[in-house]
């Protein structure tokens, strides 16, 4: 069984860092292309960050040069790191693993709220 979990979300001030990360059991993520997504209540939840082939990363603009998606094979994590945080990065932060067959795998998900 697939589970992906979430971790790292919390209040940061603008300007700030945090770091996100999604622990992955019930599969080797080696390989798999990997999003985090993010989600603002009312809003339809989207993909800002995306790696593929393990080294090969894609970025929403809004984000590019803020954050950076990561992957370690070796502890099974996706990470995102995320700098110079604004207001409006606050949301429900997601990952999302593309198995085999075109399965999407979900995390629970992990509140990151940016506020002075």
């Amino acid at each position: 069984q697939v589970q992906l979990v979430e971790s790292g979300g919390a209040l940061a001030q603008p300007g700030g860092s945090l770091t996100l990360s999604c622990l992955a059991s019930g599969i080797n993520i080696k390989g798999y292309t990997m999003d985090w997504y993010r989600q603002v209540p009312g809003q339809e939840r989207e993909s800002i960050a995306t790696i593929v082939n393990d080294r090969q990363t894609n970025y929403k603009d809004f984000v590019k040069g803020r954050f950076t998606i990561s992957k370690d094979n070796a502890k099974n994590t996706l990470y995102l790191q995320m700098n110079n945080l604004k207001t409006e990065d606050t949301a429900d932060y997601y990952c999302q693993l593309l198995g085999d067959y075109g399965i999407e795998y979900w995390g629970q998900g992990t509140s990151v709220t940016v506020s002075s």
